[in-house]
């Protein structure tokens, strides 16, 4: 065996060298002198363990000289850096832990989850100094370089969420914070598509080791709902047979029933009515993979809008958009007149101010108290400013013809519409509020307000002078508009999709299908419903990839959906020893001071 096998600097072993002037020095120390004493009395009573000191004197010196000379050698071997080899794996001293959980990972086989199958085998890779990274409704780093107790307490608290996955930036975020000698571990089912393969081959181009484990089995007969869409009161949802068998399978919706049969491969549509308040669309049998075996539907107790109209000369224009909304209850009273119930939304226009009441007006703020919303439009004459008061957000101070629009604000009202220039309109200014269309000059021709907690609209397009009314735009603003001040939001808006955002201006409580919460970003990890304030949102996974949940084994990829070996092979590296000997040299040369503090020589 060479040198070179065992020692990385075999240069070192030269300063044994310096063995030879310690041994040499032993060799030419002279001998004790010889004197003669004046009696013999002290000679007499040491002569019986004479020649036992000599022994030990010469046991004494042997000792102390091994010691000197065996740190030399130990100093020399040390300079000469001794090694082992051992696999690259053992001298990692950062591991990074990507755990997918996302929803496919929760497919049941053999009594559990892929989920806590891929936990169970992360805990058993956590090393001193542990990194994680989670993949499901987004990617996110849940520990830094932590400590073994921190990764096994961090990994025990991971639960499998309800959305999909990305695993590739998942994989790239890891890759980022992984050191240079950094070993990556990738725990999932690697189901689905494989673009998550660019980011192994990226990670591994810089020289960090990845591995793939994989944990699959239970979804080769799944059946699920990939699709839903929502038109008007109606929501149609998709189902997709990935077994390689005809199957049968019922949807329900409070009462309403659809039964489809699906060839393998097959996608078929069923349309359900939305009930009030909503309800779970359920697929029926289940199978191995429950989540999109059942999806939430959120939609308002009451779907219908109640708004009344008070005027005095009818706007069939108006009422006509109104009237083509099917969530809209319209009543049109013509005051003077007692208003009896309660509305959803008040609208003032084309009114005579000895006409109207003051209770008619108050209708409008107890609406607004309500939570709902009022509109008042402008009129060519005889508007009554003085009995609107603070419902009015225009300060009018008089007349002007063919003006220029500044830029239309963006505003859920206004996305995608296009708002032409009337012929006359109303002067003055914004009272409170946001103008989202003005003219040039400053004044609103389309304002909205926050009162309390309802909503107040200002429709500044008088109809005799407007050619808005005659555009098919004109009642997509008004359905918007109402939706808008009575405070409900789209079937489409209310239901979202898992691995999504409901995000807020300010901090606000949310109660989520595991707690409340209160902050402006609440991630919908979980199918279900979450409600703020009066509104409630539901969250479902509506994926076709995602419930793609059968699994190909790795090395059995092949052509375009072909995957990167599941192990980094890396070449054995050698570990040094040095400090372990340079530790025996220092523990040596205290050995030997204390064995001359003990002699008395020191």
């Amino acid at each position: 065996m060479a040198l070179a096998d065992v020692l990385l600097a075999p240069m070192g072993l030269l300063a044994l060298l310096a063995l030879l002037p310690v041994v040499v020095l032993y060799l030419i120390k002279p001998d004790p002198a010889e004197r003669d004493l004046p009696t013999l009395r002290f000679l007499v009573a040491g002569e019986r363990d004479a020649e036992t000191r000599a022994r030990f004197e010469r046991l004494r010196r042997n000792l102390l000289l091994c010691l000197q000379l065996l740190a030399l050698v130990a100093i020399a071997v040390a300079l000469a850096a001794p090694y082992v080899t051992v696999p690259a794996d053992a001298t990692v001293e950062q591991t990074v832990l990507v755990v997918d959980a996302s929803a496919s990972m929760a497919t049941q086989t053999d009594g559990s989850t892929r989920f806590a199958r891929a936990v169970a085998a992360a805990r058993a890779d956590v090393t001193e100094t542990t990194s994680l990274v989670v993949a499901g409704g987004g990617s996110r780093v849940e520990l830094r370089r932590g400590g073994s107790t921190a990764a096994r307490r961090s990994l025990g608290d991971l639960r499998v969420t309800d959305a999909p996955c990305d695993l590739r930036s998942a994989i790239s975020q890891a890759a980022a914070i992984a050191d240079a000698d950094a070993r990556v571990v990738v725990y999932s089912d690697f189901a689905g598509d494989s673009e998550w393969a660019d980011a192994v081959e990226s990670a591994r181009a810089r020289g960090l080791a990845v591995d793939l484990r994989q944990f699959g089995g239970g979804g080769e007969a799944n059946v699920g709902i990939v699709e839903r869409a929502f038109s008007g009161q109606n929501v149609t949802v998709s189902v997709k047979n990935y077994a390689d068998a005809t199957v049968q399978r019922t949807l329900t919706l409070g009462e309403q029933r659809r039964t489809l049969t699906l060839a393998p491969g097959d996608v078929r549509s069923a349309t359900f009515a939305v009930p009030g308040g909503g309800g779970t669309l359920a697929l029926t049998p289940g199978d191995s993979f429950p989540t999109d075996d059942a999806v939430p539907i959120g939609a308002p107790a009451d779907p219908t809008i109640d708004v009344l109209l008070l005027t005095n000369d009818e706007d069939e224009y108006l009422t006509t958009a109104l009237s083509v909304n099917d969530q809209v209850a319209l009543t049109v009273d013509r005051p003077p007149t007692a208003i009896e119930g309660t509305y959803d939304v008040v609208i003032y226009g084309g009114l005579q101010p000895s006409r109207l009441l003051e209770g008619n007006v108050q209708a409008g703020r107890e609406t607004l108290a309500r939570g709902g919303g009022v509109v008042v439009r402008a009129q060519s004459s005889n508007m009554p400013v003085e009995k609107y008061g603070d419902l009015l957000l225009l300060a009018p101070n008089g007349t002007s013809r063919n003006p220029t629009l500044a830029p239309t604000a963006e505003s859920e009202l206004t996305r995608g519409l296009s708002f032409p220039p009337p012929e006359r309109y109303l002067t003055g200014g914004l009272r409170e509020g946001r103008a989202l269309v003005a003219t040039s000059d400053g004044t609103p021709l389309v304002a909205t307000a926050e009162r309390g907690p309802g909503r107040i609209l200002y429709d500044g397009y008088l109809s005799d002078a407007s050619a808005f009314k005659y555009d098919y735009e004109y009642p997509v603003f008004w359905k918007r508009a109402i939706a808008h001040l009575a405070g409900r939001e789209s079937l489409a808006a209310s239901n979202r999709e898992t691995g999504t955002r409901l995000a807020f201006e300010t901090p606000t409580a949310v109660e989520t299908p595991t707690g409340t919460v209160n902050a402006t970003s609440v991630r919908l990890d979980r199918a279900g419903y979450y409600v703020v304030g009066d509104r409630r949102y539901s969250a479902a996974l509506t994926s076709e990839s995602e419930s793609a949940v059968a699994t190909t084994p790795l090395d059995a990829r092949s052509g375009d959906d072909a995957a990167p070996p599941t192990r980094t092979d890396r070449s054995p590296v050698p570990r040094p020893l040095t400090g372990y000997v340079a530790l025996a040299a220092l523990l040596v040369c205290l050995g030997e001071l204390v064995y001359l503090r003990r002699e008395g020589d020191l």
